[in-house]
């Protein structure tokens, strides 16, 4: 068996489409099907319910899920492992960070770590969207993601072999350039019924728009919404709502400056907001030393947080 067969399958399992999956595994989709094939071959069942979109996994499916995360997750960090043994360089702590986040929080939540310089640790940020952090989480290749989060929203760290702690809250808003004459909108939700709002949209790839998928932002507000453009990129999506291509979600803590100088306005209502969570995750299994004197800081840091709020509460 070839260990890609599992990243096969998780991928498949996530994203639900082959062709999706194919796209985000980088081949072809006649092939992706048919290491799909030789998975099911192997395991000497059906693993996949062909028959419905998304496709859904199999009572044998099901079973084999947490055993292919498992052992993906092992074997990564196994490797990782050995690699660190044989480095005589200084200790790196590895975090995965959506690339939203890698640039609108990261900086300034280091900063307010108390005892960080302590660590004595390289650390090594690797921004990039929520799909390709999953799989180097799952791979063993970083120790820490750092994510957006929402309980309506599903992801493959979201299971008994991972822990997080929550960092912070954001809200995800609908925003799009003003009028000429900065009476409002240039485009409100829910719209006219004749008229197609231009939606700026994430892809699947992106913890956002799966985010938003999972609480049906764009259905839920009414609108005849008409994709015109999508990335997992939240800084060009802003960029294009900002030159008044369309409407798009996007986090407060990134639009918060455009808002208050006028270069964006809200393009609805709080009914149309959508809160969420910063959350960092990280694997059961032990990690480094440099990494789980972090996570001690970090874990600390919120366990004072919930013991002062407490004690507030009792006076």
């Amino acid at each position: 068996m070839d260990t890609a067969w599992l990243e096969d399958f998780l991928a498949l399992v996530d994203l639900g489409h082959f062709s999706r999956a194919a796209e985000q595994r980088n081949i072809t989709q006649p092939a992706f099907s048919r290491r799909v094939r030789a998975l099911e071959d192997w395991v000497g069942t059906p693993l996949f319910d062909r028959n419905e979109l998304p496709v859904t996994l199999t009572a044998a499916g099901e079973s084999f899920r947490p055993l292919a995360e498992e052992t993906l997750r092992r074997l990564f960090q196994g490797r990782e492992t050995a690699r660190e043994a044989g480095r005589l360089s200084a200790a790196t702590v590895r975090i995965a960070a959506t690339q939203t986040l890698s640039v609108s929080f990261f900086p300034n939540w280091v900063r307010t770590i108390a005892g960080f310089e302590r660590i004595q640790a390289t650390i090594d940020l690797t921004g990039a969207h929520m799909a390709a952090c999953e799989q180097t989480m799952l791979r063993g290749e970083a120790q820490f993601l750092l994510c957006h989060d929402h309980p309506g929203s599903t992801h493959m760290l979201a299971s008994e072999q991972f822990l997080s702690v929550h960092l912070g809250a954001d809200v995800l808003l609908p925003v799009c350039a003003p009028r000429p004459d900065r009476s409002g909108p240039l485009f409100e939700l829910p719209g006219a019924p004749d008229a197609m709002v231009p939606l700026l949209s994430y892809t699947s790839a992106s913890g956002l728009g799966r985010i938003l998928a999972s609480v049906q932002a764009v259905e839920r507000s009414g609108a005849s919404a008409k994709p015109i453009f999508s990335t997992h990129l939240t800084s060009v999506l802003v960029a294009m709502a900002r030159d008044g291509h369309g409407m798009a979600w996007a986090p407060l803590s990134v639009v918060a400056d455009d808002l208050e100088c006028g270069r964006l306005v809200r393009a609805g209502g709080p009914q149309h907001e959508v809160p969420v969570e910063i959350r960092l995750y990280r694997s059961r299994a032990r990690q480094s030393p440099a990494a789980e004197s972090l996570w001690a800081l970090v874990a600390g840091a919120r366990q004072a947080v919930r013991s002062d709020v407490a004690a507030r509460v009792m006076l």
